[in-house]
């Protein structure tokens, strides 16, 4: 799941993705363009729930890619991204508003 909050004055936007607790056990990273795709920049917090979940600020206007790197080596991707590639989940970080009639 990500949620995506509202972009702010200077350009950013604040992403909190979580991953359910259907997952593995053990540790998952976020990687991506944004971090050089290092797994150690962005660990994910386990929840009291099972779930992980981390949140990260971003330029508001330029697409992330994206994907989860659990323990063990084993990678996998958000259904929630807008879409997905060879090279994992694609974000645009601010929904733009939908067009009115």
């Amino acid at each position: 799941m990500i949620k995506r909050g509202k972009p702010t004055k200077n350009g950013k936007v604040k992403l909190t993705f979580t991953v359910p607790f259907e997952r593995p056990l053990g540790g998952v990273s976020l990687v991506g363009d944004f971090n050089g795709w290092d797994p150690y920049a962005h660990p994910m917090e386990r929840k009291d729930n099972g779930t992980y979940q981390v949140t990260l600020t971003v330029p508001s206007q330029q697409p992330i890619r994206f994907r989860y790197l659990a323990d063990g080596g084993l990678w996998f991707d958000d259904a929630d991204a807008d879409h997905h590639d060879e090279h994992g989940g694609h974000l645009k970080p601010a929904v733009e508003p939908a067009p009115t009639a």
